[in-house]
């Protein structure tokens, strides 16, 4: 990962822009033609009929899915009790704030440093108004909500090759792409190209949209005027007094802006997982899985290990170890088991599972992924650059930097996400030590911020194949292998069940992990009032 010459453009690259721009669950779904957006089905709270007359379940891992499952199942009489990899529950859904300390696979290990009051999420970092499930559990367990801005038309798209590498407003770039493009596309429907395509009625109706969306002058052209500065903003705004007159703004050539590959970011607000409005709890994302984790309560056993999971006819049995006391096993038993374990950590333990369930946790590799999170002396993105949350964009191997969208103004210092890469660059990042992550998404961040110098302050760094808990971001289906394994995945095998993200046609969303647990209990709670 050569920290000065940019990376070439391929097909690599190109589905790495697709990722950058929306997430990797959407890169994930590009290459695997999913096709579909990651909507939900949630309708509500589930019910669960009937007595389970006094049933056991054992839940493993106290993540999103498994304390949803043991909430539920509790409230329908069930005797539940979760193993937990960790101190504290969660899983994934993770915040980093000063004071934490994480070791990380490799023995390398960060005292986080963070002021009070700030945060960095490694995991999940906000919430679609489409994913009901969640929001859903978060309003119920009173955890508060505040906007995640997705897109900032203020924010920067930044290209290495691009205008001599020097960052662009995305609105620039938006402004002028729409006006080049709408521009192309009225004068050839003007000159008669689209006959044939179009009535000369719906010609006209054509090109009066085009003018409006494209903010297009008498003659069709996209140029230098008012109207096109309003939308891509001023050399000088409109001011008050004497010298109030506003200056037009000198719009990019279409020419440029295609050869720039700035375009390649304005669809990921156009997303449908990215449409506004979207969410994040107040003071960082497990907040959501502490209320889970209090409402839970004794339920979860913490710092416990799962070693090997057996199962007869009569139930199942875990055996596990105390992390503090390694080598000395233990068992729980319970009449049913729910595995919410990552597949990449489920697949390397020893279980007396079906065939078609041990080929399918066998068959789910995990995503790449690494974020860096940079506390900054000061909020010089809204001082300096009037940019108040939101993404700028960059094909620099950091992929993008996000703003904070809280404490707005404040005076103090902030942590912005200094990259999030995915892919073959988080491969790339996940070898290098941890203050080396952050090194060099300090070094590259200056290139569109060059108060990183200055401001810098302390960082953490989380790459996803390090994380003991997890080894990975995700599970990353393909067609082939969800039309061969996820319903075997899915399946009650005797008294075994698996849910989690994996288990989901959301992955990596934590709306995936709501449904397959509310999927599997409810599937359970069926099996154990019919017998």
């Amino acid at each position: 990962m050569d920290s000065t010459s940019p990376p070439a453009a391929t097909r690599r690259d190109l589905l790495t822009r697709i990722g950058l721009a929306a997430g990797g669950a959407a890169m994930y779904q590009a290459m695997t033609a999913l096709g579909v957006s990651a909507a939900s089905t949630y309708t509500g709270p589930i019910r669960l009929d009937g007595d389970p007359k006094g049933a056991s379940v054992l839940i493993l891992g106290a993540g999103v899915a498994g304390m949803v499952a043991a909430m539920e199942l509790r409230k329908a009489g069930y005797r539940v009790q979760v193993l937990e990899y960790r101190e504290k529950a969660g899983g994934r859904a993770w915040t980093l704030r000063g004071g934490d300390r994480y070791t990380e696979l490799g023995g390398a290990t960060q005292e986080i440093r963070f002021d009070e009051g700030q945060y960095f999420n490694p995991g999940p970092w906000r919430i679609p108004y489409n994913h009901q499930g969640i929001l859903d559990y978060a309003h119920r367990l009173n955890v508060a909500l505040e906007p995640f801005i997705q897109v900032n038309h203020n924010a920067m798209v930044h290209g290495t090759r691009a205008f001599g590498g020097r960052p662009k407003r995305y609105r620039e770039v938006m402004s002028d792409y729409h006006g080049g493009i709408a521009e192309l596309l009225a004068k050839s429907t003007r000159q008669g190209k689209l006959d044939g395509m179009v009535t000369k009625e719906d010609g006209e109706i054509l090109i009066e949209s085009l003018r409006s969306f494209g903010a297009l002058d008498r003659d069709l052209n996209y140029t230098k005027n008012v109207l096109t500065s309003d939308r891509r903003g001023f050399e000088k705004d409109p001011g008050g007094g004497l010298n109030a007159r506003p200056v037009p703004s000198e719009p990019m050539s279409l020419k440029d802006v295609l050869a720039s590959r700035g375009w390649a970011y304005l669809a990921s607000g156009a997303l449908y997982e990215f449409q506004m409005t979207m969410f994040q709890p107040v003071g960082g994302m497990d907040m959501i899985a502490q209320a889970m984790a209090r409402e839970c309560g004794d339920m979860i056993q913490y710092n416990r290990k799962v070693v090997g999971i057996q199962q007869d006819e009569r139930g199942v049995t875990v055996a596990f170890e105390e992390t503090g006391r390694p080598g000395q096993v233990q068992q729980a038993r319970a009449d049913y088991c729910l595995a919410t374990i990552p597949l990449s950590i489920l697949s390397q333990l020893e279980m007396n599972v079906s065939g078609p369930m041990a080929a399918a946790i066998q068959a789910v590799p995990y995503a790449a992924s690494v974020k860096v999170g940079l506390q900054m002396k000061r909020r010089f993105w809204e001082q300096d650059e009037h940019i108040y949350a939101g993404i700028s964009y960059t094909d620099l191997p950091i992929r993008m930097i996000q703003y904070p969208a809280h404490g707005y103004g404040s005076r103090g210092k902030g942590v912005l996400l200094g990259a999030y890469a995915f892919g073959p660059y988080a491969y790339e990042f996940t070898a290098l030590p941890p203050e080396e992550r952050v090194r060099r998404a300090v070094e590259w961040g200056a290139q569109i911020h060059p108060q990183y110098r200055e401001e810098f302050d302390t960082g953490a760094s989380v790459g996803w194949h390090r994380v003991p808990w997890a080894l990975g971001c995700n599970g990353m289906w393909t067609d082939a292998t969800r039309a061969e394994h996820y319903d075997n995945l899915c399946a009650l095998d005797n008294r075994i069940l698996l849910a989690g993200e994996h288990a989901s046609y959301i992955p990596a969303w934590q709306e995936g992990a709501v449904l397959s647990a509310l999927d599997a209990v409810s599937r359970l709670h069926r099996r154990v009032v019919s017998a």
